[in-house]
């Protein structure tokens, strides 16, 4: 790898020039290998920050999860009390006795409000427990993870590995002090109650309304009575709240509200008991193993607190793993219980959020030895762009998991090659779907990988972004003649789009290259992973959709209609030509009752760019076929932006077309210095040819020569009209 660091033979290495730790005037760059020795010399700083390589290399990857939050840190956290976890044994079994007893009846006001106190103390410590439980678990799962991608560092990361595990299982046994596994089972029995017969006509429960209304409020309440029994292991008395829904917005004063009131303590304890006679017909022996599998790790700094794993459990489903955990695979995600039969067929039949169950075996299936290493696909030189494509290796989930974990780029598009389809332009997540599907292929490339000096010319030539106040988008054009005519359709436009919708002082880089990278895609719905709704980010971003595709808002394509009877508006059958394949994408081409198509920057689509689910047409398709039913505010579609070839047709089509409609209006006035003109016209474009073609020679050169003689003749014979 590529150092930097001041002359000498034993001096720091760093990972950039611009380490604020390296002080020299004169800097020695040099190629190293990573061993024990660059090791040990390498800046502290960079040591845990420095981006001593690409991310999309291998050696970037490797050194990615090393650093930063990565294998290193893992390893040093969560091993052992710290200032976040200062409480002791015997404060643990007090505060879990104190919460797990039966509630004693308390006369003395001052006595409620110590006990209350030291409730409220007690629930505090039992949160804290939990919650440290958690964070070292998600630590352990990371750190595991992390290891299992590098085999060759098993001997240096298992004795460590070894310490975080016994401090976890320290952890969960006092977290374990807390649960009722007896108020677990009830909770269980709850959940797999049926709606009982609901007594809708008794007259206790009058005051409430009609008899269809007193129905409805019942299901609700064994509803809200249901879900709240079997979110825990709590006792009855912590819902005793619940009664009161069925009276709430009643008069205390009311006629028939106590016995209403009556009535409902009275059912919700019938449906206590229920659960809790359930609960003890179950037999808790013999027990049944049952394996479930966690939900990924979900960083996402749109939300506040982590998600997934362990986050994202109810407390039953949490109460269940502290108590019942016999063996685990926390790199993988996968536990082994052993409950009773009532808890496994609650966790069997209803799949608690954030779970995946199944009948389990007797423990985790971890292959060891030579069957890992030739089960596990791990990071290697060759997977990304560490070697010669020739010698690039196939991919495998795995690879892109160790992508995904440590790459600050993982969301940009890649250039990956096939058997079957060849070069393709793919997001991270199509490649991974693809993967599932038994797909062989290799990364060519990714949108990082990108030549530096070809960007920064790239962003020199397109400019400065135009101050505030001022409009990033071009002027509209309507005179063929001007060189500007069409250049909001081309390239260049989107490329000023993309760069300048940009906000403030951020780099424009990363879009132009994923805009670069995309426009190789052949259908930009490719492009789509469909993220927005749920990740709440995608990987095109809104900016490069804009550089793809363009409005409609200045297209017009009367040139290459039919003539018509419409002098003014009619159309001069220019043959499409190189225009006749260019892509439009808009959100329904099939008109139905009260459905209309929208382009991708309608707010109608919500302004969200492409979607797998839009259709594809071409400019072809709208000259030939009639019924589409367009939105009226974004005319319905957008298209792909036009290649400068296209561009120049576009024009010579409508100063073509301007001759045309000039001839139509004028009559026989076409003599003197207007025939003149019309004729030097024609003459011009009777030479023109397509941008970066010396020649052009197919059927639709032929028709627009065949246009150009119809029209000469007309000239020369004073013939305005056709």
């Amino acid at each position: 790898m590529t150092v930097h660091s001041s002359k000498g033979k034993t001096t720091k290495l760093h990972a950039a020039k611009t380490c604020p730790q390296l002080r020299a005037r004169d800097i020695a760059t040099a190629s190293v290998p990573l061993n024990v020795e660059t090791i040990g010399r390498m800046c502290s700083r960079c040591a845990q920050w420095g981006a001593w390589s690409r991310p999309g290399t291998g050696l970037g990857v490797f050194l990615r999860a090393l650093g930063g939050v990565g294998l290193l840190y893992q390893l040093q956290c969560h091993t052992g009390p710290d200032e976040d976890t200062d409480w002791d044994e015997p404060e643990v079994l007090a505060a879990a006795k104190l919460l797990c007893e039966p509630e004693a009846d308390i006369d003395d006001d001052q006595e409620e409000e110590e006990e209350d106190g030291e409730g409220r103390e007690a629930e505090r410590l039992q949160d804290c427990v939990f919650s440290a439980w958690k964070r070292a678990a998600t630590s352990l799962h990371q750190a595991q993870a992390t290891a299992a991608m590098f085999p060759w560092l098993a001997d240096w990361a298992e004795p460590k590995l070894a310490v975080k595990i016994q401090y976890l299982e320290t952890l969960r046994a006092q977290a374990a002090l807390f649960v009722d596994t007896e108020g677990l089972r009830a909770a269980a029995a709850a959940e797999l109650l049926g709606e009982p017969e609901l007594p809708s006509s008794d007259p206790a429960f009058t005051a409430v309304g009609s008899h269809d209304e007193i129905t409805r409020s019942l299901k609700t309440l064994w509803r809200e009575w249901q879900e709240e029994a079997a979110s825990g292991w709590g006792r009855p008395s912590e819902r005793t709240y619940i009664s009161s829904h069925l009276t709430h917005g009643m008069r205390p004063n009311r006629k028939g509200y106590a016995q209403a009131r009556a009535g409902v303590d009275e059912l919700v304890a019938s449906w206590e008991e229920l659960a809790q006679i359930a609960a003890k017909a179950a037999d808790p022996v013999p027990q049944r193993l049952v394996t479930v599998r966690l939900s990924e790790v979900v960083e996402d700094p749109s939300y506040r607190h982590e998600r997934g794993f362990l986050h994202d459990l109810d407390d039953w489903t949490t109460g269940v793993l502290l108590t019942h955990l016999t063996a685990a695979d926390w790199g993988r995600r996968t536990l082994t219980l052993k409950v009773p039969a009532l808890v496994a067929d609650r966790l069997l039949a209803s799949h608690p959020s954030g779970l995946t169950c199944e009948a389990g075996t007797a423990g985790p299936e971890t292959p060891t030895g030579a069957e890992a290493g030739a089960s596990s696909q791990h990071v290697r030189p060759g997977i990304f762009d560490d070697t010669p494509v020739y010698d690039r290796q196939p991919l495998a989930a795995d690879h892109l998991r160790a992508l995904r974990a440590v790459s600050a780029d993982r969301d940009q598009l890649y250039l990956v090659f096939s058997v079957g389809a060849g070069t393709e332009v793919l997001p991270l997540t199509t490649v991974e779907k693809r993967l599932a599907a038994e797909w062989q292929g290799t990364i060519l490339a990714s949108a990082s990988d990108l030549p530096v000096s070809v960007v920064e010319a790239w962003v020199r030539e397109i400019g400065r972004r135009p101050e505030d106040g001022e409009s990033i988008w071009s002027a509209p054009v309507h005179d063929p003649h001007d060189p500007r005519f069409g250049a909001d359709l081309g390239l260049a436009d989107g490329d000023r789009a993309t760069a300048w919708l940009r906000h403030g002082g951020e780099s424009v880089e990363y879009d132009l290259r994923c805009l670069a990278m995309a426009r190789g895609a052949a259908d930009l719905r490719t492009l789509d992973d469909s993220r927005d709704r749920e990740e709440r980010r995608r990987t095109v971003p809104i900016a490069v959709w804009h550089g793809l595709l363009a409005t409609t808002r200045h297209l017009d394509l009367r040139p290459f209609k039919a003539p018509g009877t419409d002098r003014w508006h009619g159309g001069s059958g220019i043959p499409l030509g190189v225009l006749a394949e260019v892509q439009v994408y808009t959100t329904d081409a099939k008109p139905g009752w009260n459905r209309r198509g929208h382009s991708a920057f309608c707010s109608h689509s919500g302004e969200r760019g492409l979607s797998a689910d839009d259709d594809l047409l071409t400019i072809a398709d709208l000259l030939s076929r009639d019924g589409f039913d367009w939105c009226s505010k974004c005319h319905g579609f957008a298209v792909r932006r036009f290649t400068d070839s296209q561009v120049s047709y576009y024009r010579a089509a409508h100063r073509l077309h301007a001759v045309v409609k000039r001839l139509d209006r004028d009559g026989g006035a076409t003599g003197g210095t207007n025939g003149e003109s019309l004729a030097a016209e024609l003459s011009e474009l009777s030479e023109w040819h397509p941008i970066g073609e010396t020649y052009w020679d197919s059927p639709d050169s032929w028709r627009w020569t065949e246009i150009i003689r119809d029209l000469r003749h007309r000239l020369a014979n004073g013939h305005g009209t056709r």
